[in-house]
């Protein structure tokens, strides 16, 4: 299988030429890095040529590394069904730099790509109704990113008084906990009854 991949992985870099950063196989799947830029050139060519024909979109998902000065990973997957074959297609951006939208090509990637833009603030240029689609109406904030707060920024509950979903700002009933490692949950100094033998 990997003799087969390494053949499609330099049909493909042969083909595209320069558009093509970096590839490598792993786990029997094929990952190619592209610039961003020509993602809808890249996967054109996946889908229409005959020694690929990856026709089945599976989905694109974000990825988030703060301490790069393109944070995201964008990461497109797809399968060829006459063959079973994968292949993963990632791109890297920024907060501020759209990534061209896919829907011309497969139109299901419309959802993903607005997930993608719901949870990472990934901008896709091209895309026809790029709006929040899994967080509530007027949401602050990207959730999957890594310096996104873990409490959230607002709290919803239901107030029986007003009759409605009420949102209020995030209040902490305690301050968070700081363990010193030495209570009983965190492991003891001393023998417990049985584990005699495990300490042997």
């Amino acid at each position: 299988m990997s003799a087969e991949l390494q053949a499609l992985s330099d049909h493909i870099a042969s083909s595209l030429g320069g558009v093509i950063e970096d590839r490598a196989i792993a786990y029997d799947e094929l990952t190619i890095i592209v610039r961003a830029e020509e993602i809808v050139r890249v996967v054109s060519f996946l889908r229409d040529d005959p020694q690929c024909r990856f026709v089945c979109f599976i989905d694109i998902c974000g990825a988030d590394y703060p301490a790069r000065e393109k944070r995201f990973d964008v990461v497109y997957h797809f399968l060829a069904p006459h063959l079973n074959r994968r292949i993963r297609v990632k791109v890297q951006t920024d907060e501020v730099t759209p990534v061209p939208s896919l829907i011309g090509l497969f139109p299901a990637a419309n959802w993903f790509e607005r997930e993608t833009y719901d949870m990472y603030g990934v901008l896709f240029s091209g895309h026809p109704d790029l709006r929040r689609l899994l967080t509530d109406y007027g949401f602050e904030g990207h959730p999957l990113r890594k310096d996104f707060p873990l409490t959230g920024y607002v709290e919803v509950r239901y107030d029986d008084g007003q009759g409605r979903v009420v949102y209020e700002p995030v209040k902490l009933n305690q301050e968070f906990r700081n363990f010193d490692f030495l209570s009983p949950w965190e492991g003891t100094d001393y023998v417990l009854p049985g584990d005699e033998k495990a300490k042997a």
